[in-house]
């Protein structure tokens, strides 16, 4: 019975196809439902770095084993310029966001912007949650959720387990808004 309850609490409603995300890796595609009423400037950052191509190509740098992957540094993680010793430390040539903390969760899925200690330099790096982490809510501006594909997130190589730092990194070959409509999903 459980299980038909958890079914009936998903909407059955199609996400509007100008606010998802596609992300092609190795493995395939992930989709991401993009959050705009609860994060609108970071969902425009997001749209502007993947129309613009900026996170073609970028790796996942830090990927912590039952807690999240992070990828989204444009400046020093794209794998064709990739400096290890700096990736994670870079953003865009865009300022940084004021935080738009919100009210959903971080859960398993959920896409939520990277930050320093600041709550206001978020720039263009995301993580992807492996689980629920409610000790983010409301410290880190929730933007997504990955609604196709989340098997493929949850099989991307895994980093050291101090600092999540990984060797030869799983790479997002391509990031698009939208979905073209010969995918024939969310259309």
């Amino acid at each position: 019975m459980l299980p038909l309850l958890l079914s009936e609490a998903k909407s059955e409603k199609k996400p509007d196809p100008t606010n998802l995300l596609t992300i092609e890796l190795e493995s395939g595609k992930v989709i991401i439902e993009l959050f705009p009423d609860d994060a609108p400037n970071h969902v425009k950052r997001i749209k502007e770095l993947a129309k613009e191509g900026l996170y073609d190509g970028v790796v996942f740098h830090r990927v912590i084993d039952g807690f999240m992957a992070q990828t989204g540094d444009v400046e020093f993680g794209n794998s064709k310029k990739f400096n290890k010793g700096r990736v994670g430390t870079g953003g865009s040539t865009k300022p940084d966001l004021k935080a738009e903390f919100n009210k959903r969760k971080h859960v398993k899925g959920t896409c939520s912007m990277a930050r320093s200690s600041s709550p206001n330099s978020a720039n263009s790096q995301f993580f992807i949650c492996f689980g629920n982490k409610g000790h983010l809510d409301g410290k880190y501006t929730v933007w997504g959720q990955v609604i196709e594909g989340m098997e493929r997130i949850d099989k991307i190589k895994r980093g050291s387990s101090f600092s999540g730092s990984v060797s030869n990194p799983d790479i997002m070959k391509k990031v698009t808004v939208g979905i073209r409509k010969s995918e024939g999903t969310a259309q």
